[in-house]
């Protein structure tokens, strides 16, 4: 059996003292200060959150939300996606973080929550020791991984290494689409920190951001994956990446209804044209996450960890 693209559930961390995490600007050039206080910031990001869970659930998404607590000093918990990923096997992946106060964001409590909503944990697939090596592996924000045709994409980085990227492959049964996808940082082309905001794979077509893949052939190459496996390959610019226009997940609704997750600012930055093509497939939800992608530098695709784990008979 074919194993599925997109879930009808999310796991979702709601923040309790989100900031700007001093840890994560050092290669996050798509994070800003904002002259907010600290509380000032976490209770407009709550309310961004509280706003996208409910739109998420008024279409029928299964939302399994989980707070965060003050142990950790945990700024960027409402980004689950970069430190756990899971799979249909009943196989759960714990990911290395480069930021050391990121780490924390790996709590039991978390899996202990789906076990009591009713999904199945067989097995544990551990990367975080690799973190010793200052190696690093984040989760779906470096691989997306296209389920259906089992096939993974990576941007490499300070966060996302080659070798341990194709370990996962091979543990996880993937064939590695490995590239470079750059962003021009005061005058320089430097190396973007996640696939996931310069590329989104849904089931049908492919938003990706072309003009950050600087080497033409590894360029050829994604877009050989991308046709093979028949994905519609929907371009955005490096303007719209910005604007976290790459940085989206398709989910299912009600009835099975498909949904392309984004943030205001994402949607307002499409053309038409580009729209159009996406409403072909599918319906968008958008949300404003302003706050959140301004000092945390990810979206709504950040925020979402799906659950493909199979669910107790």
């Amino acid at each position: 059996m074919a194993s599925r693209q997109i879930t009808n559930t999310i796991l979702m961390i709601r923040p309790v003292q989100f900031r700007m995490n001093e840890e994560t600007a050092v290669n996050n050039y798509f994070q800003e200060d904002i002259s907010l206080k600290n509380d000032e910031i976490n209770t407009k990001a709550q309310q961004e959150f509280d706003d996208f869970v409910a739109k998420l659930r008024a279409v029928g998404v299964n939302v399994i939300v989980e707070n965060d607590d003050m142990k950790g000093n945990t700024p960027d918990s409402v980004f689950p996606n970069n430190w756990v990923s899971f799979h249909e096997s009943g196989n759960v992946a714990l990911y290395p973080m480069f930021a050391e106060n990121r780490r924390r964001e790996r709590r039991e409590e978390v899996l202990i929550r789906l076990e009591s909503e009713g999904f199945t944990i067989n097995n544990i697939v551990d990367y975080t020791e690799a973190e010793d090596e200052d190696v690093f592996l984040e989760g779906t924000g470096s691989i997306l991984m296209d389920r259906q045709n089992e096939r993974a994409y990576c941007a490499l980085s300070a966060r996302a290494d080659e070798s341990l990227f194709i370990e996962f492959c091979e543990d996880f049964e993937y064939t590695p689409v490995v590239f470079t996808a750059n962003q021009t940082v005061d005058g320089k082309r430097l190396p973007i920190y996640h696939t996931n905001v310069m590329m989104c794979l849904a089931e049908e077509f492919c938003v990706i951001c072309l003009d950050t893949i600087d080497d033409k052939k590894e360029r050829k190459n994604v877009l050989k994956h991308l046709k093979e496996t028949g994905k519609q390959v929907i371009s955005i610019t490096e303007e719209q990446m910005h604007h976290f226009a790459g940085n989206m997940l398709q989910v299912l609704g009600a009835d099975d209804k498909k949904y392309l997750v984004m943030s205001a600012d994402a949607h307002q930055s499409l053309t038409k044209d580009q729209v159009n093509k996406i409403e072909k497939h599918c319906e968008i939800l958008s949300s404003d996450l302003s706050t959140i992608e301004t000092c945390g530098g990810g979206s709504a695709r950040c925020m979402m960890a799906e659950v493909f784990l199979p669910k107790e008979e």
